[in-house]
């Protein structure tokens, strides 16, 4: 098996959840430079039905993944798989289990950011949960996506890594048929609906100072190369 990684090249975490008040969302927060990632749900905590949510966005060089199909470094479509992952980072906070994440396509240009604070929500900038980039807001609050391809990840005990073959999603970013703007991550939207809180999962960023944990997509392919001596006999 042979495996070639291509590491993240933005990522961010976009909310809307309330700062220290209770009364004001972060939605203008930027958390670009973090070296963490994080995703929730929070119900309940401001008023009787309020919810919070948090959002990770991550891109890859997809041209790279390009240039090596053209180049033959990697095999041609059908004959490589690509896996995204990403690595649970651990915490002293409470942890949630037995729910679903979404992995869905972004499907419009954001930019990084530079923020850090993932308390109080102080550092705005762009990306956020408002605004793609500067001048530029989502359609939709808490980022615009793609419909399809979709992928989701059962989360049993809360400390499991994403590993998720999103093998139809990279063909598409490499033939052009879909934008490339990377991934969205979130808790599933059958599980968001419920009136319970998911708090908190948390991933490494691209600015882990752990380079083997940072978000990355893999190409597997087998590269097993056999010779013909069942095809031998002797005369």
């Amino acid at each position: 098996m042979a495996i070639k990684r291509y590491t993240a090249n933005a990522d961010n975490t976009i909310t809307n959840a309330f700062e220290a008040n209770l009364q004001t969302r972060g939605t203008g927060s930027n958390m670009g430079e973090s070296d963490i990632l994080e995703t929730f749900t929070i119900y309940g905590q401001a008023s009787s039905s309020s919810l919070e949510q948090s959002r990770i966005l991550i891109n890859f060089p997809v041209s790279e993944i390009s240039a090596d199909r053209a180049s033959g470094e990697i095999p041609a479509s059908g004959s490589v798989s690509f896996y995204l992952r990403v690595h649970n980072a651990p915490h002293g906070q409470t942890l949630p289990k037995d729910y679903n994440l979404t992995v869905l396509p972004v499907s419009r240009s954001w930019t990084e950011g530079y923020g850090l604070d993932m308390e109080s929500y102080s550092d705005s900038g762009t990306s956020n949960w408002m605004s793609a980039s500067v001048g530029q807001g989502w359609d939709t609050q808490g980022g615009d996506y793609h419909t399809t391809p979709v992928y989701d990840q059962y989360i049993a005990t809360g400390t499991e890594d994403i590993e998720v073959d999103i093998s139809e999603l990279v063909e598409q970013w490499i033939t052009g048929s879909k934008s490339v703007d990377g991934v969205g991550i979130e808790i599933s939207s059958s599980y968001v609906s419920l009136p319970r809180s998911f708090y908190t999962k948390k991933f490494f960023a691209r600015g882990s100072e752990y380079m083997y944990l940072r978000p990355k997509i893999e190409a597997r392919w087998n590269s097993t190369i056999k010779d013909r001596r069942n095809s031998f006999y002797a005369s």
